[in-house]
């Protein structure tokens, strides 16, 4: 795409020794840039005119190696996803082979290929063998390179004709709590960006500042969760008018979404919100860019309803010209995380450099959430799903069950053109991350000091990994070397590696991958490893008192029980169930096991699109079990 630089990581990290010398104090950061970036754009400004700190990129990746491959345990950076995806009514199954580089841009084809995969029957509780007929592309950065603050920016070409619906291309961060298309791990953490202590929410919040056991690494008192930053999430089809907004498709929504969420007197989808009910003071670049009525939020109910709750779609749409299908355009956030209390913080989105939408700390009063504090990573996907650009309320004397091309039966529910629009091209040209010099809200890292992970994602490994597939890790170390080649340049020969005589790729220092043709990425100054403490509980000295009387109490009744247990055991030692005792006991297990086996199955839907023209009633995800796990102990 661009002629090669001469640039490497060397270069980055003797910018960093002349910087040093100068006597300017700085966080130099060399571990995640890509050495194929120019050296031009080591540092940069801000778009946001009052901003004038000075930053340094801190992470990029250029994309100019081609054959790159993502699939898990195979590039430092991103893994691609190799699973289905239950979120947002999706018709795609993501493969790794459609994430490429191939001539200096990332290609993330989405086409038509059926797939057959495990699903959860949750009435039957069983799986059963189920297909999809679209096969697409998910790149994601989760537990490998996360920031906290910073400017990230997008160079970007748009799949598929702009007139036709049905292609839902994204590029947006999500905090590390969460793994997307992972349901397991987004429950009751997804979109949560709210630390206080209130009888109504800390239910449904897994990770509450009501809670006084510090599990996991988990501070006290201190809530968590996953918020949501889409910097892109494009909606193409027919341009005709739109209702209340002067915004025609196709156009493109940036957004954070937040949890909890307004409850009383909600906006109707499709219609702009009462005085007082919606989030107020949020500012537009232009009348080219405005709020986007046609998504609000979810709510995910859960039985008994204390575990209900309502998630925000806070969001602005900005119209697309042809060009965005033609040409690169730079895709941008600003985020400044919110001070230690909560208070201040802002999100910016800027197109081409101009500013779009703009959201302050002061502007989420109503809910009392806050600016995102979380270590955030990367995702870089196209999705299909009948919840984005599919006709909406589905066509008369349609099912709307079947989305298939080429089967008569499915036709009527698809987008005019849709089939024709594959294979689509979704091009990213270079991801470049900065971070403000010598700032300590600006963090690198996935599990930080003030936010850590680590060994919460430890301790529930299942929730983050591919179980139906056997996956017992939730993502593999990365190779170094070791991929078949018949020659040198396979292995990105005479800088990255060579083949050797048995034929296998040998890395050059720098480099990694089964093929040596990604460069490392690392943490320059990888957070302290989190220690193995007892998990501490706040104990007022009445309630210890209390405690040492209980505990000594339980001794006791142990001790006589076991003393009465070896009295009996001798005449026990005869003693067989009866036949009638048997039954009895056949049926209390039954019951037993099917209420744990139908926690299997519940998905979140998290960040379902709405379609303009659509219903405009609430989105609604609802689920029938308790997670004994959001149980304080």
């Amino acid at each position: 795409m661009r002629s090669q630089s001469l640039t490497s990581a060397s270069t980055t990290l003797l910018l960093c020794i002349v910087l040093a010398t100068t006597g300017r104090q700085h966080q130099c950061h060399a571990g995640w840039v890509d050495p194929d970036t120019p050296e031009e754009f080591l540092t940069a400004t801000a778009d946001y005119a009052e901003d004038t700190r000075e930053f340094e990129l801190v992470f990029s990746d250029e994309f100019e190696q081609d054959g790159r491959s993502f699939q898990d345990g195979a590039d430092p950076r991103w893994t691609a996803m190799d699973k289905n995806d239950y979120t947002n009514e999706a018709l795609h199954f993501y493969r790794p082979e459609n994430v490429q580089t191939t001539n200096g841009v990332l290609n993330i084809s989405t086409v038509l290929q059926s797939n057959k995969y495990k699903a959860f029957d949750e009435k039957k509780l069983k799986y059963y063998a189920d297909a999809k007929h679209i096969q697409s592309g998910m790149v994601q950065g989760w537990n490998k390179f996360c920031m906290t603050g910073g400017i990230i920016e997008f160079s970007a070409k748009l799949p598929g004709d702009p007139k036709v619906g049905g292609l839902w291309p994204a590029l947006w961060m999500l905090g590390n709590l969460a793994r997307a298309t992972y349901v397991g791990s987004s429950n009751f953490i997804w979109p949560y960006s709210y630390n206080e202590c209130d009888e109504h929410n800390r239910h449904s919040q897994k990770i509450s500042a009501c809670s006084k056991v510090g599990h996991y690494g988990m501070k006290l008192g201190q809530g968590r969760g996953s918020p949501e930053i889409d910097i892109l999430e494009a909606m193409m089809g027919s341009p005709e008018k739109l209702p209340n907004t002067n915004v025609t498709r196709p156009y493109f929504s940036t957004s954070l979404q937040i949890a909890p969420g307004v409850e009383e007197g909600r906006p109707i989808l499709g219609k702009l919100p009462k005085p007082g009910h919606w989030y107020e003071g949020v500012q537009y670049g232009s009348n080219k860019t405005q709020l986007n009525p046609f998504f609000y939020g979810v709510k995910l109910e859960h039985k008994p309803k204390q575990f209900t709750y309502q998630s925000d779609a806070i969001s602005a749409n900005t119209h697309l010209s042809k060009d965005f299908f033609k040409h690169f355009h730079k895709y941008s956030v600003e985020w400044e995380p919110p001070n230690d209390d909560g208070t201040g913080g802002y999100l910016k989105w800027f197109l081409d450099g101009k500013f779009l939408y703009g959201i302050k700390g002061q502007n989420l009063a109503l809910t009392n959430t806050e600016i995102p504090s979380e270590p955030m990573y990367l995702l870089m996907n196209t999705a299909v799903a009948s919840s984005w650009g599919f006709p909406k309320p589905c066509p008369d004397g349609c099912s709307c069950k079947c989305y298939e091309c080429g089967n008569p039966e499915c036709t009527c529910g698809l987008p005019d053109g849709f089939c024709e629009n594959f294979p689509a091209s979704f091009e990213i040209e270079y991801v470049r991350a900065y971070q403000a010099k010598d700032d300590s809200k600006h963090v690198l890292g996935c599990s930080t000091a003030k936010r850590p992970t680590a060994k919460y994602i430890q301790g529930h490994k299942k929730d983050y990994s591919n179980v139906e597939e056997g996956q017992k890790e939730p993502i593999l170390p990365i190779q170094r070397g070791g991929g078949y080649c018949a020659k040198n340049i396979d292995c990105g020969y005479p800088t990255k590696g060579s083949c050797s005589s048995m034929k296998r790729c040998v890395c050059e220092d720098d480099f990694i991958g089964p093929m040596c043709l990604s460069h490392a990425g690392f943490d320059d100054n990888p957070p302290p490893v989190e220690d193995l403490e007892v998990d501490r509980v706040l104990l007022s000295p009445g309630f210890t008192a209390m405690l040492a009387f209980a505990v000594i109490a339980f001794i006791s009744f142990v001790g006589l029980a076991v003393v009465k247990r070896r009295s009996q055991q001798v005449g026990r030692y005869d003693q067989l169930p009866s036949s009638n005792d048997s039954s009895r006991l056949d049926k209390d297990m039954i019951p037993s096991m099917q209420q744990q086996g139908s926690g299997g199955g519940s998905y979140q839907q998290t960040g379902a699109g709405f379609n303009p023209m659509g219903s405009n009633e609430q989105k609604t995800v609802t689920y029938c079990m308790i997670d004994g796990r959001l149980l304080d102990e």
